[in-house]
């Protein structure tokens, strides 16, 4: 096999193995109230990159912290955690309170884009 056959290869298993990891759906509160959406594999690691100071971090959120995880959910597949992410992000204000509150239900969200 060539380099860059093997390359290819490799390529392909990294992008199964990075398809069959878990997601997650996190919102995480800003010090005006706002909600962030956001979907990662590693919850910790993306809230922490959210706070620091480097380009990791999502640009909405600079200069709005402190920041809070005020939910996290296991979703399953990248595809699946993107529709849900999506809806959430879709959704009004008081919707989304309902749901950091526990109101609304995470299957109720997954049935929506089932």
């Amino acid at each position: 096999m060539g380099r860059v056959e093997e390359h290819a290869t490799q390529s392909g298993l990294q992008q199964k193995a990075h398809n069959m990891e878990t997601w997650y759906l996190y919102l995480i509160r800003c010090k005006d109230n706002s909600l962030y959406t956001g979907i990662t594999t590693d919850v910790r690691r993306r809230v922490k990159e959210h706070q620091g100071n480097d380009r990791k971090g999502s640009k909405y959120l600079r200069g709005k912290g402190p920041l809070k995880l005020v939910l996290k959910k296991k979703i399953g597949n990248k595809s699946l955690t993107s529709k849900v992410e999506a809806k959430v992000k879709n959704l009004p204000k008081d919707k989304k309170e309902m749901f950091v509150k526990g109101k609304i239900n995470i299957k109720e969200i997954i049935d929506q884009v089932n």
